[in-house]
Formats: C-alpha cells, structure tokens, sequence
C-alpha cells in the first residue's frame, strides 16, 4: 500500500502524476490500497477513485492538511463526499496567497481521461487556520475520517519538530514515518515520551504509512509495505488510523 501520494494538483507534484498515471502505476507495482493525498485539497481525488476502480485498486480518498502550527497531517475518509466536503471546508481556512508556477510548481485539477480540467490560483501548501488539537475532532466527528500525523521523523513540517513534544489531549492512534533510513528502528524511541501513562494505549509505534512522500510516478511502489488484512478495505485501514 501507499497512502501518501501527491498528484498534480499538488505544486511538489510532477505533472506526469495524473490520476490515470497514478493508478495505473499502482497497479504494475502491484499495490492493493492507494490513497492521494494532495496538500490541502481532495480535488483530484474523484478521477483516482473512479479509475481505480477499474484498475481493481482500492483508492481511499485523503488530504494532507497543513495545521496552523505548520504540521503536516494525513486525513483520510471512508467515503469520496465526506472528503469533498471537507475539502470545501479546508479550503475557507486556507491562507489564500497566490500560486507563483515558476517558483511553487502547477497545480492542476485532471479528470478521469487525464485532461486538465482547471487550476487552483491559491497556492495549496499554505498553512490553514486549524489547529493540531483540533483536528482530530473535526476529521473523525463531522467527517468521518481518520487523521495521522505526517513523517513524524522528519525535521520539517512534522508533530515532533514543531511543536516538539506530542499534546498530552491527542487522541489518533497512529502516526506515519517518512522512513528516510530503510527501517523503523531508525525513529527515536522517545517520539512519544511525552505522552501521560493513562494515554500509552495511543500512539505507541511510528507506521509506515508513507514511503517518503511519493511526488513522482517512478516513486510508486518503490518500497513495498505491506500488511496484513482478511479483504482490503477502508475498514481495515480505518481501524489502524
């Protein structure tokens, strides 16, 4: 699997990450469950979703939000509305600044034929106006999703390197790693050190959730993850998030 994937919509995106490049892809590399993930945006979500679907890859609707903090965090949903209507929501918060494409890169809105169908003007990785402590009950209570901190080992745009302790409140119960260094002993045991004893049944492991952040076609599937599960299905994913 791979639940962190960025599409053209996203300006670190290469153009060539179409939905259909995307998925078909997925598919040679032989992953079951994909997720596109695009900063702040789900807007190239529906394209993936349907050609996946014929590809026989389960594709889980995602966003990769930017907090206030500028932490990064993965939100996916169990189903394609919930995550347009959050993307609706998402984007009311985002700090609007115009998109520079000779600097930040395109960031294109493609349809299931893989043609461009729209541009957003407002540049997506912008941080949002919500909050770390607050999104988890914003993501699972009114969208039904899930939230997961992003690359937790990095040294930017992470939960650990900018706010530099783990909120003592915070209720997700996985958190995904860029695994930089090839294995997850690589992570510092002490990530989640500042967690009270009472919440030690929460985030206790670093998941792999991501394989670095996969912003070019050739990145798909380069390191295979896998896990085990009876079907997949957003279930499976939705309990481990």
């Amino acid at each position: 699997y791979d639940l962190h994937i960025h599409s053209c919509l996203s300006p670190c995106g290469d153009d060539d990450m179409t939905p259909g490049n995307i998925v078909g892809m997925a598919a040679i590399k032989g992953l079951d469950v994909i997720a596109v993930t695009d900063h702040n945006s789900c807007r190239n979500c529906p394209a993936v979703l349907k050609l996946a679907e014929q590809y026989g890859v389960l594709a889980i609707p995602g966003m990769e939000l930017t907090t206030a903090e500028e932490v990064h965090a993965v939100c996916l949903f169990s189903e394609l509305s919930a995550a347009m209507e959050f993307d609706r929501f998402v984007y009311e918060k985002l700090m609007k600044f115009p998109n520079r494409e000779e600097i930040f890169g395109k960031q294109q809105i493609m349809n299931e034929e893989d043609i461009c169908i729209g541009t957003e003007s407002n540049l997506l990785i912008n941080s949002t106006e919500l909050s770390f402590d607050e999104l988890w009950d914003i993501v699972t209570g009114q969208y039904g999703g899930v939230m997961i901190p992003a690359h937790i080992d990095k040294n930017a745009n992470s939960l650990i390197s900018n706010l530099g302790f783990v909120p003592p409140e915070s209720q997700f119960r996985t958190a995904s790693c860029f695994w930089e260094k090839g294995s997850l002993r690589a992570i510092p045991n002490p990530i989640f050190a500042t967690f009270p004893k009472e919440n030690r049944k929460r985030p206790q492991v670093a998941f792999p959730m991501e394989i670095g952040y996969n912003e070019v076609c050739a990145w798909i599937g380069v390191r295979m993850i896998k896990i085990k599960v009876v079907l997949p299905c957003w279930a499976a994913f939705g309990r481990a998030g």
